[in-house]
């Protein structure tokens, strides 16, 4: 009976170390970084387990934005409302389903009732004409929004070497598919355009641009640009489109080939004036397609 028991507790502690050993040998693997983050909520939507949160700059990660994050905790969604101030911890993890999500969080403040939630400072461009541009587009030919009018466009921004599925591939998969549909479609082929617009000059040249958007429409695709165009500009230029839509982005500090940014995907009517603007990742082609038709 006695050795029964001592094989037992000895079972026991050998079990308890390995799980042990397991556990610290995930968490010393693990690709995560985390940051601590503070700032002020836009909207909240809860189904999706997603808040906008206009956060302050995040030392030694990215500057003051405001973006779409993840949250996990199931508790938050029954307290968390626009204008309530949050402290959370940021995660990272190019690896993970979800490359950044937002974890521990805390209200600092709570929303105050009848405050109106943080203005977003892209709506402020609904109804503006978009400023003039000269870009360079995929074929090295230069354009403006002259070339765009009487049609309905939609702008993102993207950079080719970005890694992350959620933010430029999943932009420029949505805009390819987009373009093949219409490509396809005789009729609203001749109405409705696409435009992506890097923000990364030192690497995205003309001729990247063209074999990263033919890699996008498909090896069996033609080489037809006529519905979506990727383009490039100087700093200055693609940073002055930028900053009217509220799109945020700046080299990561970490690693020079990469950026930090937010997400805009604008809808331009065919008189050149800003019919919508869309933060985030959540917005499928098709939902895309409706809000382009509906400026026609």
């Amino acid at each position: 009976m006695r050795f029964l028991i001592i094989l037992i507790i000895s079972i026991f502690c050998i079990t308890a170390c390995s799980s042990s050993n397991i556990e610290n040998t995930v968490q010393n693997s693990s690709a995560a970084k985390r940051y601590p983050l503070r700032g002020k909520v836009v909207s909240v939507d809860r189904e999706k387990k997603r808040a906008t949160v206009d956060h302050e700059p995040i030392e030694g990660f990215m500057e003051a934005m405001t973006m779409d994050f993840p949250i996990r905790a199931d508790w938050v969604w029954n307290d968390l409302k626009p204008g309530s101030e949050i402290r959370a911890e940021l995660v990272v993890d190019s690896t993970a389903d979800e490359p950044y999500w937002l974890e521990n969080l805390g209200i600092i403040a709570a929303a105050i009732p009848g405050q109106e939630p943080p203005s977003n400072e892209s709506a402020a461009s609904i109804g503006k004409e978009i400023p003039d541009f000269t870009l360079t587009n995929q074929d090295g030919n230069r354009i403006s929004p002259k070339d765009f009018k009487g049609k309905a466009l939609a702008i993102t921004f993207i950079y080719a070497r970005c890694p992350l599925p959620e933010y430029c591939i999943k932009m420029s998969a949505n805009f390819s598919d987009l373009a093949n549909q219409l490509n396809a479609d005789t009729e609203r082929r001749e109405k409705i355009r696409l435009l992506s617009i890097s923000f990364d000059p030192e690497n995205d040249t003309p001729g990247k641009l063209r074999s990263y958007g033919l890699g996008y429409l498909g090896k069996d695709a033609k080489p037809d640009f006529g519905v979506w165009q990727l383009a490039v500009g100087p700093d200055k230029e693609v940073r002055k489109i930028a900053d009217f839509f509220g799109l945020r982005y700046e080299v990561d500090p970490a690693d020079k080939t990469q950026f930090n940014h937010s997400l805009r995907t604008v809808v331009i009517n065919p008189d050149g004036k800003v019919a919508k603007v869309i933060s985030g990742n959540e917005w499928t082609p098709g939902e895309l397609l409706k809000e382009l038709e509906s400026t026609l």
